[in-house]
């Protein structure tokens, strides 16, 4: 946050006398942003910029997520701090949270090789057992005591001589990180040491599959961040399949470029078609019935190389399974244990063998956040150098016991945005619902019927309420109300004289009497488009008023937090201003339907062509044409229909309506 000398120079700089003034507050909100896109955000942590664009990383799988951007100006702070174009603010159209997703299901099950850890999260959230399956063989895998160092560069040293170690018998190796700042890291001190190895990462993404794949080759060394890959089986000795291919897209591109240069030096009028290499690289691997000779050469090509690979793979398989299979070095405890076992998941596949060894230090951010001080006094009492690690089962339990804390943490951060979103969920589907009905074309003049009685039920509980006392009642705002939204047109006056003989329903059926009125002109002037109008004014401002109360929620989200202070439930008070949200959302659709409908007038634009020389015979004659559709309009101050130019419309010209159907078929049929 800004100093005091932080204020003072914002407010020079933006020439305001008192930035905490309250038309101030978008200024000082912006320059928070900036404050946080500069302090917080991260480079190659956070986020990549690639291409000019500014991508969100994914703190737990280390993926890019396209098309995601942060809101409230984040993602234009960063945009501008970065240098690239910034882009508009995005506007949220509809919001769900993954549990509630899931959930739209009737039936929900799922395999993964590290759900016991989150067991109670299952059980709890979507009412699942989690069930642990035997493994085929027996693991055999290596997990070793975490190293603990004091400091991360000692850390990353001891990391660098455990490759070496591996690198220089064979034995290929893993290296997990926990973003790409430190993976690049990792990468730069193995190329100052000489030593080959791939780094897979968020900038990386594309070749994933084709990097994890190969990890298990002899001497292969691989930095991948936060499990990227998973999904790709790492075999001993290099994957044969995808080596197979590999074999084949070289040669079929090879084969395309030749047959496209022939075909550039002696052209023809009709070249052969062939699929295009990335049909055929994935129609190689199927099994579906074919009787293209392209797609059966492939096939053909690919088992072969495929058993080649094989063979000449399984004599490299031995060699790394007496080296003692692959090892799985992790530079940092996740926030998360099942991230952590995801990773050393990666070796023992099928009975092989492998060993896995966390290298920690001090200043990773679990252990300076999360460590307790007694492990801290420890090791500054043992006076230890950087590079010289501890080994302790007391150190391994509080490290563990740090893991479950904030996984606990972020478990109950889980569930309180499940129980906001609960709220969300019920005005949802009553939205949704509503929607639906629209789009699947239902008459919805029954619901404009209502909606119209609402609104003046409304209005006269504003302006009447339950008072008997006619002085205290605002016939004025009640006249604005009627020219405003229902189109009065002044029609309804009322003197005091009049009004000492009127109740409050003699007042309603008036203005009830008003609105039916209009809403039978519109069905004159519309005629068989009324429905069709009235579909298209009512998603349309259901969806503008959905999308403004996602974001009003949203901030009485990130503030109602606030209430706890008072003793105040979060849940119960963000339930309650909710409500009150929703119920105006719902008078403010019906309001501004009422009058969309009420006021919408038929556009007619008359296109004229004049001429300024005689027209050549083959021209043709000009022909006027009326072409328009209804849209919605503001208010008008008048209901008197805009004066049309008397024209002779053709049998085939568009209806001037605004059907979209040609005149013969629409109002001409009968003449």
């Amino acid at each position: 946050m800004l100093t005091d000398s932080g204020i003072k120079k914002a407010e020079m700089g933006f020439g305001v006398e008192n930035l905490s003034d309250p038309e101030n507050m978008r200024l000082q909100h912006h320059i928070n942003q900036a404050l946080q896109a500069n302090g917080c955000m991260i480079r190659d942590k956070q986020y990549l910029v690639q291409d000019g664009q500014v991508l969100i990383v994914d703190e737990f799988t280390g993926r890019v997520m396209p098309g995601r951007r942060y809101s409230d100006g984040l993602h234009q702070a960063i945009e501008a701090k970065e240098g690239v174009k910034v882009e508009n603010e995005s506007k949220t159209l509809a919001t769900i949270t993954f549990q509630n997703f899931f959930r739209l299901y009737n039936k929900l099950s799922g395999m993964t090789g590290t759900a016991l850890t989150e067991e109670e999260e299952f059980q709890q959230i979507y009412k699942l057992d989690c069930v642990a399956v035997p493994t085929n063989k027996p693991v055999i895998r290596e997990d070793m005591q975490d190293s603990v160092y004091k400091t991360e560069n000692g850390k990353f040293h001891a990391v660098l001589e455990q490759v070496k170690e591996c690198h220089a018998k064979g034995q290929p190796v893993l290296v997990g990180t926990v973003s790409v700042e430190k993976s690049e890291q990792l990468s730069s001190l193995f190329k100052r040491n000489g030593i080959r190895h791939s780094v897979l990462n968020a900038k990386f993404h594309e070749r994933e599959a084709q990097i994890v794949a190969q990890a298990g080759k002899k001497g292969a060394v691989t930095i991948a961040t936060n499990m990227a890959g998973r999904g790709t089986d790492i075999i001993l000795g290099g994957n044969a399949e995808y080596a197979a291919r590999h074999r084949l897209e070289m040669l079929l591109r090879d084969e395309e470029a030749k047959r496209l240069e022939e075909e550039a030096k002696n052209p023809v009028e009709t070249p052969e078609v062939h699929l295009p290499v990335e049909e055929l690289l994935v129609e190689a691997t199927g099994f579906a019935d074919t009787d293209n000779e392209e797609i059966k050469r492939a096939r053909e090509l690919f088992a072969r190389f495929h058993e080649e690979e094989k063979a000449k793979m399984a004599p490299e398989q031995e060699e790394v399974k007496k080296a003692g299979g692959l090892f799985i070095i992790g530079t940092e405890r996740h926030e998360s244990r099942r991230i952590d076992n995801q990773l050393r998941g990666r070796a023992g596949r099928q009975g092989d063998p492998g060993c896995s060894k966390f290298f920690l230090s001090l200043e990773d951010d679990l252990m300076r956040i999360f460590g307790s001080d007694k492990v801290k006094k420890m090791v500054e009492a043992l006076g230890l150098e950087e590079d010289q690690p501890i080994e302790a089962k007391m150190l391994t339990n509080a490290i563990e016991n740090a893991q479950k804390n904030l996984e606990g943490r972020n478990f109950d951060t889980r569930k309180r945005v499940l129980q906001f979103d609960e709220v969300m969920n019920e005005q949802r589907k009553i939205v949704y619902a509503q929607r639906q009905a629209v789009l699947d074309g239902e008459d919805v003049s029954g619901t404009i019927r209502t909606m119209m009685e609402s609104c003046i039920d409304t209005a006269l509980d504003d302006y009447i309420g339950v008072t008997s006392d006619k002085e205290h009642w605002n016939i004025r705002a009640i006249k604005e109300f009627a020219d405003r939204n229902l189109r009065a047109n002044g029609e309804f006056d009322v003197t005091k004289e009049e009004l000492s003989g009127l109740s409050r329903d003699d007042i309603k059926e008036k203005l009830m009497d008003i609105a039916n009125k209009r809403y039978a002109e519109q069905e004159t002037i519309f005629g068989e488009n009324m429905r069709e109008l009235e579909r298209v004014l009512l998603l349309k401002v259901v969806d503008s008023q959905w999308m403004d109360h996602l974001d009003e929620m949203e901030h009485v989200k990130r503030e109602i937090g606030l209430r706890a202070y008072g003793n105040h439930d979060p849940v119960v008070e963000y339930r309650t201003v909710g409500s009150e949200l929703y119920e105006g959302m719902l008078e403010s659709i019906k309001r501004d339907t009422v009058r969309y409908v009420l006021f919408a007038m038929p556009r007619i634009r008359i296109q004229r062509e004049q001429v300024a020389k005689p027209m050549a015979p083959n021209e043709g004659s000009p022909v006027r044409r009326a072409t328009g559709r209804p849209q919605p309009v503001q208010p008008a101050s008048s209901g008197a229909q805009p004066e049309q130019e008397k024209k002779t419309i053709g049998r085939n010209d568009p209806c001037p309506c605004g059907s979209g159907k040609k005149y013969k078929h629409c109002c001409g049929k009968d003449k």
